[in-house]
């Protein structure tokens, strides 16, 4: 039986040598010994300022009433388990990231320090013992916590155009091949959209870049705000083309909402450049539909869009035409 104290405040075998003694108050983290009949027979002074309890207090006193939170924890079970079966285990800090009430060193009211906890039965002097270890991980959970906000916002912002605030063209990829899986999965519809500013480049070169951008950036806000449900993306496709995905919408629907779009641009009467088609900016905009056997793939339903997207410019721009009737 353990029941000597080391200088240093914690309770050591009387045949330990002193070094040993010293050499488990100075790990940083708690150590806890039980016998079988789950009393304390050690315990290490990193425990004493987190919990207030010296090892004078607990030495021979039941685990599970010095700390009376442990009742039926994932912690009591694997101790019944090293007792029991000889086994270790490791509790998962997704159950409990706080099983034992500690707080940071002389912080008694503080928020509880998160653990790592591990259980492992071991045999002295044909008797059974069970070393409990506590590990503060709380720096630990709140650098990941960081590091995978860091990497989530960079995810995001690797999707998201720069000057318009709507999606990319790599999220537009992702998007397309992620959507058209899902039409084939289930036998849906898909409808893409491919939109181009009308006479873009005399815009620039009347107006400058910096009033391009800002044209860009409208056109962009236009185009999301008449995508209505959740699932249709809107992305910056290149330059002056924009591109929206319409999950569970056929060549119809597309259609109607691709006139809704452009009528909406031309209602902003964003003055135009005088060498411009039209006075006010316009939108040409092609078609293109996923159905049954037909267009099934990226290359297909976006060559076919952009096909729609170049008769629309040849009949004269401020136009929406499906693709099969260019």
């Amino acid at each position: 039986m353990i029941t000597s104290k080391s200088e240093a405040g914690g309770a050591v075998s009387g045949a330990a040598p002193a070094i040993a003694a010293r050499v488990l108050n100075l790990i940083n983290g708690g150590v806890i010994v039980i016998d079988a009949d789950r009393r304390i027979v050690l315990w290490n002074s990193w425990l004493t300022p987190r919990c207030g309890r010296a090892a004078a207090r607990v030495i021979g006193q039941p685990l599970f009433e010095v700390f009376a939170a442990l009742r039926g924890s994932r912690v009591e079970a694997a101790v019944l388990a090293a007792f029991a079966e000889d086994l270790s285990t490791a509790i998962p800090q997704a159950e409990n990231r706080s099983p034992f009430p500690l707080r940071a060193a002389g912080s008694f009211d503080g928020p509880l320090i998160e653990q790592a906890v591990t259980v492992s039965p071991f045999r002295e002097d044909d008797q059974t013992f069970c070393l409990i270890e506590i590990r503060d991980v709380s720096g630990t959970v709140e650098r990941e916590k960081r590091l995978l906000d860091h990497a989530e916002s960079l995810r995001a912002r690797s999707y998201v155009d720069g000057l318009t605030g709507i999606a990319n063209r790599r999220y537009f990829d992702v998007a397309l091949d992620r959507e058209l899986r899902r039409a084939q999965r289930l036998g849906g519809t898909l409808s893409l959209l491919l939109t181009d500013i009308d006479s873009f480049k005399a815009y620039n070169d009347h107006f400058g870049h910096q009033a391009g951008d800002a044209c860009l950036s409208a056109v962009a806000q236009a185009l999301a705000s008449r995508l209505k449900r959740p699932a249709d993306v809107a992305a910056r496709y290149g330059g002056e083309e924009f591109a929206a995905i319409l999950p569970d919408t056929d060549a119809e629907q597309a259609r109607r909402l691709a006139e809704s779009i452009r009528e909406y641009v031309a209602s902003l009467n964003l003055p135009h450049a005088p060498t411009a088609v039209r006075p006010c900016v316009t939108l040409s905009i092609g078609v293109a539909s996923m159905e049954k056997g037909r267009l099934e793939d990226a290359k297909a339903l976006i060559e076919a869009a952009d096909k729609a997207l170049y008769a629309a410019k040849r009949g004269g721009r401020d136009r929406v035409v499906v693709d099969g009737e260019a």
